[in-house]
């Protein structure tokens, strides 16, 4: 079976990434490898793709696609929160640059007969990675009235959270939730009539949404890999980042303007006594959108959000600081 997907914003990601030949790039989440393959046409004759993601479909297809830079690519089948770990595998300590795509793919949706979609009927799984983590069934068959709602507005930003649980658990009630059909008619039925004649996309498109991230656990390890991306990279490495709703978007913009700060010490104190240099600088001051051309060729597109940083030289000021304390301490000393 082919895995189809169509990358988002391809000469945009080329363009930040900065792919030279001879450099080391991760593409944490290679998919359909759209964005891969043009990584291995850049870094040739002797760089290195480290391709990871934790649906094994795409695994498989990555060493299908890919097979002619088979000599420059090293797979991993796992979540990009793994990164440490694939690199010392590899004996690298960092690399020139890294990629996350972190919206869910053509085939995902379409062949994947994991329940992504609300147009198809098959079983209500949702998991990115098949072997692994609770379903989606599990979820919409245990979760309490108000869990389900709580999961619905802050993953899924439904207006409607509060009636759709309503309607869920009441369903339950009689049979279980087993398919994406079931649960997208009960999203249907519990939404108003006059409401449901406004929608500008499916009703039941915020609440899948919502169970796949939940599924997945997608903000958590956004979070978790976030907090440390900048020491996975070399001097001059960059992090690039593709978003497909507010909440990643919000995780990723607010890292890098703390990475880009550095200090976190309290606005009164007069000098820094943290220590947290500054990491990256951000080469995205605005958050970057497909154009409308990209978007009229790839409607999956539309909602993509850009961000790339680079990383800083380091420098160790310690000594600075510590004679910038030393004379503080000497001024605050005088009568």
């Amino acid at each position: 079976m082919s895995y189809r997907h169509i990358p988002a914003m391809p000469k945009e990601v080329a363009y930040y990434l900065n792919c030279r030949p001879g450099k080391i790039f991760v593409d944490g989440t290679i998919g359909g490898c759209g964005h891969a393959g043009k990584i291995c046409e850049k870094i040739l004759p002797d760089g290195l793709l480290i391709g990871i993601d934790q649906d094994i479909d795409a695994i498989t297809n990555a060493d299908r696609v890919l097979g002619a830079y088979a000599p420059n690519i090293r797979l991993f089948h796992g979540n990009f929160i793994h990164l440490p770990d694939f690199l010392s595998q590899l004996k690298i300590a960092a690399v020139d640059g890294i990629l996350l795509d972190l919206g869910i793919s053509l085939h995902q949706i379409k062949n994947s007969g994991r329940g992504f979609s609300f147009r198809e009927d098959e079983p209500l799984d949702m998991r990115m990675d098949a072997q692994s983590g609770e379903t989606a069934e599990n979820l919409i068959n245990n979760l309490s009235r108000e869990n389900l709602r709580r999961l619905f507005k802050d993953y899924g930003e439904e207006r409607w959270a509060k009636q759709i649980a309503y309607k869920i658990v009441e369903t339950r009630k009689r049979k279980m939730i087993r398919t994406s059909t079931q649960l997208a008619q009960i999203i249907i039925d519990a939404i108003p009539r006059h409401a449901l004649s406004k929608q500008k996309i499916h009703p039941a498109t915020r609440v899948f949404m919502a169970l796949r991230i939940a599924v997945n656990q997608e903000l958590e390890m956004l979070k978790t890999f976030m907090d440390r991306a900048a020491d996975f990279l070399n001097p001059g490495g960059r992090l690039c980042v593709l978003s497909f709703h507010s909440l990643e978007d919000r995780i990723v913009k607010q890292k890098f303007k703390a990475l880009e700060k550095g200090c976190s010490c309290p606005p009164q104190l007069p000098i820094c006594v943290c220590g947290q240099n500054p990491q990256i600088s951000i080469l995205t001051k605005r958050v970057v959108r497909p154009s409308t051309e990209e978007i009229i060729a790839n409607p999956m597109a539309r909602s993509t959000r850009l961000r790339a940083a680079e990383k800083l030289q380091q420098t160790d000021d310690r000594e600075n600081r510590s004679r910038k304390l030393e004379t503080l301490n000497q001024q605050l000393s005088e009568p």
